[in-house]
């Protein structure tokens, strides 16, 4: 099993790669000002990692109801579905990238932002929530 994590952006799509030993590692984000180049860009990395699942990050609101970015997600996840043929996952990823972004350095935030690397850290907390739900630890008292 391998799958891919995703943190959609109109602007930049943030990318997490894992597999059945649990653990999400961040990737590059697709950052390209074109949106056809950044789908170009993911199709690339399903096929070169040999992707058999999709784990996207679902943007409710704090409220838990849904918005226009949900819709939006909603929108991106069904072309996915159609180009790939893979089983796609929705995590919820309220306050993704705000855990993301802490513990970085603040006057460099800005740059880090349009380099992508808070989306794939993003990325990341949603496929690594998305992997400790399917493969449970087996340790006493939930440690790996």
């Amino acid at each position: 099993m391998r799958f891919l994590g995703i943190d959609y952006g109109s602007r930049r799509i943030g990318l997490a790669y894992g597999d059945e030993l649990g653990i999400a590692t961040p990737l590059p984000a697709l950052t390209d000002a074109e949106p056809k180049q950044r789908r170009l860009g993911l199709a690339a990395i399903v096929k070169q990692r040999r992707i058999t699942e999709l784990v996207v990050g679902f943007p409710y609101n704090m409220n838990g109801t849904v918005g226009f970015k949900a819709k939006e997600v909603e929108g991106f996840a069904a072309s996915l579905t159609r180009e790939f043929g893979l089983p796609l996952h929705f995590i919820d990823e309220r306050l993704t990238s705000h855990m993301a972004e802490s513990g970085m350095n603040q006057k460099q935030l800005r740059e880090i932002r349009a380099q992508g690397i808070i989306d794939s850290r993003a990325a990341a907390i949603i496929l690594q929530d998305f992997l400790d739900q399917r493969f449970p630890s087996v340790l006493p008292g939930g440690g790996a």
